[in-house]
């Protein structure tokens, strides 16, 4: 286990819910503003890269498991983009996604995908 995978500290905001947190924060943002008390994005870029750099040394496949909001910040980072750039990767709850490589590009080979029942 990776305790650079865990989940995004929401400090104050842990267990609250975005609008729960515009009744006292009006146009609050995670991506732009961070949780009171809790991690920055810049801070959880840095434990995703950590991960990419070990991901990277890999020769083969990884597997890797996580929370929405980290793995968001985690494909921003694999695709070179700023960490804020994870706030446009919906994922839904338990689906699979598949990053990889397209020459020497960093790409999204499958993303956000329905386990059929």
């Amino acid at each position: 286990m990776l305790d650079d995978l865990r989940e995004w500290d929401y400090g104050e905001y842990d267990g609250l819910t975005a609008d729960e947190i515009r009744r006292s924060r009006p146009g609050w943002d995670l991506w732009r503003d961070g949780p009171a008390g809790g991690e920055t994005v810049d801070r959880v870029a840095a434990r995703a890269d950590h991960v990419l750099t070990r991901v990277r040394a890999v020769d083969g496949n990884v597997l890797l498991f996580s929370h929405g909001h980290l793995l968001r910040v985690l494909t921003a980072r694999w695709l070179e983009m700023a960490p804020v750039s994870g706030q446009r990767f919906y994922l839904s709850t338990a689906s699979p996604s598949v990053l990889g490589y397209e020459h020497d590009w960093t790409v999204i080979r499958r993303w956000n995908e329905r386990i059929a029942p």
